[in-house]
């Protein structure tokens, strides 16, 4: 995040959140501690880790390695099942792991069959295609969602593309009678697959599923796209753990067998098949209005289909391959014995990519996604945000539960656990704050989203980002080097870095200390020649951004969607997310990190509450979107990057 100036903010907000209302004496001056950052970072997004993919031993470790920070910091198990992780010599066990299903991926079982019968109108077998046996990975495949079922023969209806969309007005299954029969669908969308059209999210291989099921179907049976099956991207076993099994047979189905079942004469009929529904529905957005649209039915004497004119038998076994996955959560119980019932939640998820495949924007897999920035950086600031506030106990009047989240790129698997599984209730859980991506700082430009979910977050978050900007010159031409210093170019750099920290410590400690210095309220530190070494000016910390959504492609989503009010903070996207190149040298640990701590923000927090025993002071706002819906569209944009 720039990483410890970010961290200050965060803490400060966590702090007004937490604290509230105490009245101590700030007994220390904490700070986030840079080398500890880049100790974490450089350890979760290293090699021997292995890109942290869920299921994985490189995961398995990482979440070890948070287990074992919070049992150091003192931090109290959260969860009450008792799990050991053997790690080399490292045992962690007790209840700081929270396990949750996992699906690491599937196979064919020894039970996969299909047989096409093509019937005459009056119901009779002809006499050249009875029955024919299609083979499994040649003619059809099971998708890797696809319940493990047996359909005896069922008679096959076309339904378009498959989609029920009722935001859009627009349904395929209108004018269908599809109850006990066989859904045949189409690939893609009517708007021709544009990622951000009207049907990406309905036109989903899930919602596609779902709406057969809803209509009554006994299976549902996808036209592969590509010519060669083998090719096709649906023939490639793999399974959404987001969201679980279909409660369907759901299959792909090569093209040669589609004409077949719809009774075209070849691949050119059946491409002119597809490619006049993209036509229609651009003509109907011109013609009937964008509320009017409804799905095109194709001449079932032009198909040679009906309801009775073909039938297929569908049994299908997927063998589900589970692996371990879990969630750390750590306890800082609260000081306050009528206000430590509120729990605040801080988490990051520890999840990457592994090697590449699902998710990854790289070209081709098998290299180690080190996901430095996504989401070693959260991790990183999460340990140090509980090692701060663990050596503040006495003014944590709230329980804070720190969370390093599993799953999160498989589509919030582990958030979405725990707020089902909660370590404290949820209606004592008033608030979640995430960190995602927040090592790539640049030009001072922080997101801060979810703050319209609480009517306070706005102005806490304001009122937070003001402080003093550290400036500190650099050391002056011909100056003695350290004598820690080494000959080594990146030696001197580090260690210039760790004095700059100490004059910029140097120069918070004053300006706390002493207040306004100049008429423009600056703070300067002189050498003992008289030149400047450093300058605290107070101004905004940051250029925020901020978005009131409290949904998202990160795990406050799943909190959202429970009612709980969340913050979500993120330094910004960029060229090497969900690739290989996402490595711990690329993380701003420091930039422009020289800003006064927020030990004066956490005693204005305080000054502001007059009762010791004052609840909670959030108030809740929530928007119109369903949690379903809204949480469906945080997951696209999380899986299409």
């Amino acid at each position: 995040m720039l990483y410890r100036k970010s961290l200050r903010l965060l803490l400060a907000v966590a702090l007004v959140s937490s604290v509230a209302v105490a009245r101590q004496k700030v007994a220390r001056h904490v700070v986030p501690d840079v080398e500890r950052l880049r100790e974490h970072i450089n350890y979760l997004a290293s090699d021997k880790l292995e890109g942290r993919r869920t299921g994985a031993p490189g995961a398995l470790e990482a979440a070890r390695y948070v287990a074992e920070e919070f049992r150091r910091l003192g931090l109290a198990p959260g969860v009450e099942n008792s799990i050991t992780f053997q790690s080399g010599p490292s045992r962690i066990g007790g209840g700081y792991f929270q396990m949750f299903p996992y699906v690491a991926g599937v196979e064919l079982g020894k039970s996969n069959e299909m047989t096409l019968t093509a019937r005459t109108a009056d119901g009779s077998p002809t006499g050249t295609l009875a029955t024919l046996d299609l083979r499994v990975g040649e003619d059809w495949m099971p998708l890797g969602f696809s319940a493990s079922s047996k359909v005896e023969s069922a008679s096959v209806v076309f339904v378009g593309y498959g989609i029920t969309d009722a935001e859009q007005n627009y349904d395929d299954y209108k004018g269908a009678d599809v109850k006990d029969h066989i859904a045949l669908a189409l690939s893609g969308t009517p708007d021709d697959d544009n990622p951000h059209g009207r049907f990406t999210r309905a036109g989903e291989l899930r919602f596609k599923a779902a709406a057969a099921r809803a209509a009554g179907a006994k299976a549902l049976v996808i036209v592969a796209r590509e010519e060669n099956f083998k090719d096709d991207k649906l023939t490639a076993l793999k399974y959404d753990n987001a969201g679980g099994d279909a409660g369907l047979p759901v299959v792909v189905i090569s093209r040669q067998v589609a004409t077949k079942i719809l009774g075209l004469s070849g691949s050119a009929q059946l491409k002119a098949v597809e490619e006049s529904y993209p036509k229609w529905y651009s003509e109907a957005n011109a013609d009937r209005g964008e509320n009017r649209l409804q799905p095109y039915v194709f001449d079932l004497e032009h198909l040679k289909l009906s309801a009775l004119s073909n039938s297929l038998g569908i049994t299908t076994d997927i063998v589900r391959k589970n692996a371990p996955a879990a969630n750390v959560v750590g306890v800082l119980e609260g000081s306050d014995p009528k206000l430590k019932g509120e729990t605040i939640v801080i988490g990051a998820h520890y999840d990457h990519l592994g090697r590449g495949g699902q998710g990854s924007l790289a070209p081709r897999e098998g290299e180690i996604h080190h996901g430095a920035d996504d989401n070693a950086s959260g991790v990183a600031g999460l340990l140090e945000l509980a090692r701060l506030f663990s050596q503040e106990r006495e003014m944590m009047r709230r329980t804070v539960v720190f969370i390093a989240f599993g799953g999160e790129e498989e589509g919030l698997i582990g958030s979405s656990y725990y707020v089902a599984n909660p370590a404290r209730p949820l209606e004592q859980t008033v608030a979640m704050i995430n960190m995602d991506m927040v090592g790539r700082l640049r030009d001072d430009a922080l997101t801060v989203g979810g703050v319209g979910t609480a009517s306070e977050w706005r102005g806490w978050v304001e009122k937070a980002n003001k402080g003093y900007k550290v400036s500190v010159e650099p050391a002056a031409s011909g100056a003695r080097s350290h004598p820690n210093a080494t000959g080594d170019g990146a030696a001197r750099k580090q260690d210039s870095s760790r004095r700059d920290a100490a004059r910029s410590q140097d120069v918070l400690k004053q300006a706390q200390a002493k207040g306004a210095q100049k008429p423009d309220g600056a703070v300067v530190i002189t050498g003992t020649d008289g030149r400047t070494v450093a300058t605290a000016v107070p101004g905004a910390l940051f250029a925020l951004r901020l978005n009131e959504d409290g949904y998202g492609p990160s795990d406050h989503s799943s909190f959202y969607s429970k009612r709980v009010p969340v913050l979500f903070f993120f330094t910004g996207a960029h060229e090497n997310y969900h690739k290989p190149s996402d490595t711990a040298d690329k993380i701003n640990y420091e930039g422009e990190a020289r800003v006064p701590s927020p030990s004066r923000k956490r005693t204005r927090a305080r000054r502001a509450s007059a009762s010791t025993s004052e609840p909670f002071p959030l108030t809740q706002t929530l928007r119109t979107d369903s949690s379903s819906t809204a949480c469906a569209k945080a997951l696209r944009r999380r899986r299409q990057g």
